[in-house]
């Protein structure tokens, strides 16, 4: 008997966080950081950052990052990309591990996002790979 893939809902004031984070008007990098509540199976909020330098504080557990990125493209043009990072990391509970894939998509719908990369080495998620994979969106 497998366990069936739990979809996890997103909590009301998570939306609403997200959608106000969508159209918001500063200019500087700033993420939203989300894990899944297991006993209510809900997308909460964990924590809100301004600087890039919170993503190597990531720990092993499982994280949804919804990140606003000041990108600079080679023409002088600025553009503030929203990005979905799915971190998940090796190692973790398969039950943990299946909550978060099957909320990731509903997730990402809710937050209405287009770039959505996915992490498995949290070590690996600086700036440059970010700007990279970006980069494939001109």
């Amino acid at each position: 008997q497998s366990e069936s893939l739990v979809v996890c809902d997103v909590a009301e004031d998570l939306v609403e966080k997200l959608r106000k984070f969508r159209f918001r008007k500063e200019t500087n990098n700033a993420a939203i950081i989300m894990k899944i509540d297991k006993d209510k199976q809900l997308v909460v909020l964990d924590e809100e950052h301004e600087v890039f330098d919170f993503l190597v504080s990531l720990t092993s557990e499982k994280t949804f990052i919804v990140y606003s990125y000041k990108y600079q493209h080679e023409d002088g043009r600025v553009s503030y990309p929203l990005c979905f990072i799915f971190s998940s990391p090796v190692g973790c509970k398969p039950e943990q591990q299946m909550m978060y894939a099957g909320s990731k998509n509903k997730l990402v719908q809710t937050a209405e996002l287009t770039k959505v990369f996915e992490i498995r080495n949290t070590e690996d998620l600086t700036e440059e790979w970010l700007r990279e994979k970006l980069g494939f969106f001109h």
